[in-house]
Order: C-alpha cells, then sequence, then structure tokens
C-alpha cells in the first residue's frame, strides 16, 4: 500500500439511522491505520437542531434539513485534498455547535444518511458501501444507541421511528442503487441469538474488482462461507457473499488469514476488528471482523490504483 498517495481515496457508507455505519467505519479506519484516515459524519452537516426539526415537522433524514450543497462542496474539496470548514452536530444534545477544520488523510472515510443523494457527491467516492440490516436489528440498534448514548426515552425513539416510516424509503433507500457493495446483517433462520452470530450478505456489483475467495471453498458442507451469482433486486446480475453467524473459528480466522495478507501493513491491529458495543459491552463478531475486512480491501485495492508520489 502506497505510503503517500497523489489524492485521498473515500470510502463511502450510507445507510439508514442505527444501520451500523459508524461500526463498519470504525472498523475499517484501526485496519487501514486510524493515523492515515480521516473520517467525517455527513450528519454533522444538518441545517436545523433537533428542537427546530421538531417544530417544523421534519426529520434528520430529509435533505431539506441539511447543507446537502455544502456537503457537496466539501466532499469536492476534500478529494482534491483540500481542507474544509466542517460543521459539527451534537447528537447528545441535539444541537448545532462551532464548526472545525478538518484536512484529509491518505483515506477519507464519510459515513451517514445522505451521502449519495447527489450525482456530484457520488462522483467523489472510489468505494461506495449501503448498510441495510434486517428492519427488526435496527429497530434493537436504534434503541439501545439513542437511550444510552443520545439522550433519548424508549418511546421516543419509538415515535421517532413512526414519524419516519415515509422518510426512509423516500430519501434513504433510493441510494441503495449506487452502492458498489451493499451488506445485510440477518438472523440466522430460525434464531434469535448474540448479534456475535448474526449472518451477513454481500451483494458484490461488478462495479468493483472484488477479493478472489476460490481458495476457501472445498465443496463441503458447513463452511460458513458460500458464494453465488444471483439476481438483485432490480434484477441485474450480481455475486453473492454470505457469511453465516456460526462459522466456526478456524474458518473465519482461515479467511481473515487470506484477506490480512492482501493488508500487511495493519496486522498488528488484528485483534481490533469485529468489535461492536452491545448490551452488555463490547463484543466481538466474526461476520463483522470479515466485512470490515473486505472493506478496507477495497480501498487498498483503490490506493493502489492510483499513482503514488
Amino acid at each position: 500500500m502506497p505510503k503517500t498517495l497523489n489524492r485521498p481515496i473515500i470510502l463511502g457508507i450510507v445507510g439508514d439511522s442505527a444501520t451500523g455505519k459508524t461500526t463498519l467505519s470504525t472498523g475499517v479506519a484501526k485496519i487501514l491505520s486510524e493515523e492515515r484516515c480521516t473520517t467525517i459524519c455527513t450528519d454533522d452537516y444538518h441545517r436545523y437542531s433537533r428542537s427546530e426539526r421538531h417544530e417544523m415537522g421534519i426529520s434528520a433524514l430529509d435533505p431539506r434539513a441539511s447543507y446537502v450543497e455544502i456537503l457537496e462542496q466539501h466532499l469536492q474539496l476534500l478529494r482534491r485534498g483540500e481542507p474544509v470548514l466542517k460543521p459539527i452536530y451534537d447528537h447528545k444534545t441535539g444541537t448545532l455547535l462551532p464548526s472545525e477544520q478538518v484536512s484529509p488523510k491518505d483515506f477519507v472515510i464519510v459515513e451517514g444518511l445522505l451521502g449519495y443523494t447527489t450525482r456530484a457527491m457520488r462522483n467523489c467516492y472510489d468505494v461506495k458501501i449501503y448498510l441495510e440490516p434486517e428492519e427488526d436489528l435496527r429497530i434493537k440498534w436504534k434503541i439501545h444507541r439513542d437511550t444510552t448514548r443520545r439522550g433519548y426515552t424508549r418511546e421516543e425513539v419509538l415515535d421517532s421511528l413512526e414519524l419516519r416510516t415515509e422518510d426512509s424509503p423516500t430519501y434513504i433507500h433510493p441510494q441503495r442503487t449506487f452502492a458498489d457493495i451493499v451488506i445485510r446483517f440477518q438472523k440466522p433462520h430460525g434464531a434469535n441469538g448474540s448479534d456475535a452470530h448474526l449472518d451477513v450478505k454481500h451483494i458484490l456489483r461488478p462495479t468493483l474488482p472484488h477479493p478472489d475467495f476460490s481458495p476457501l471453498f472445498d465443496g463441503g458442507g458447513g463452511s460458513g462461507l458460500h458464494l453465488e451469482m444471483a439476481r438483485d433486486s432490480d434484477g441485474k446480475p450480481v455475486d453473492m457473499l454470505q457469511i453465516e453467524g456460526n462459522i466456526t473459528d478456524k474458518r473465519a480466522e482461515r479467511i481473515e488469514d487470506l484477506l490480512w495478507t492482501l493488508l500487511p501493513e495493519a496486522g498488528h491491529l488484528r485483534d481490533q476488528v469485529g468489535r461492536y458495543d452491545a448490551a452488555a459491552g463490547e463484543s466481538v463478531s466474526h461476520p463483522l471482523a470479515l466485512t470490515q475486512l473486505i472493506v478496507a480491501f477495497h480501498m487498498v485495492k483503490a490506493a493502489m490504483g492510483i499513482h503514488a508520489i
């Protein structure tokens, strides 16, 4: 991986509220080295405070509630390697804080609700991810996050979800079309176990060259990893990679070993990936770790695809 790049490599992570965007971006930044990453949340570009949105009757999912045009301009500046004066939104208090100057490092991770809203924005990314976990999981994650870290009561979270039932399909879900990879965490069939053992499906679109997993398939059952050709929701052909939540430690470590060989500079950070915030404290998930590694692989491939200084 080049030590210094001609321009930053930009990763987009988009999804509805509480789909795991921050968890994914945190793991990817650790793999790539936090010293080489600038992480930006597009929620910082909210135009109004939480109380103002409530009075106006609009949600944070509505592009009218954000400075979309400024976000678009800032992405273009970051891609050129120029610093920006980024606004700040305090999720705990729901208020707008003074702006801060942010300079792009070798990798820029942009996560939030509205990152693919305009074509000009979409043209700024090297890798685009869309997260769509099973809805029951998203609701559970949102209740846990908003009541433990953002000052909401459970009832307020449920009321917020009700108010957003039309906004999600109107403003968030259409952005799925523009992703290179769509990632879906879901409960194994008939199971209600720990989030550490969720299945995850990766819809791999041909807009990116994906890792060769063929050495990992032995044709036997119970491998914990499946790859097949499928049709996306729009009928277009895609590859579907499924990582089972019950994948064995041995198989997961074998796959991780393959991916770590493609990320040699980050090998000392192996114990940092796959971590997430659970009700009982921090936990670790093999499917999450593999997902973070696959996304980081694409960032490294993008970096290798441009000329190093």
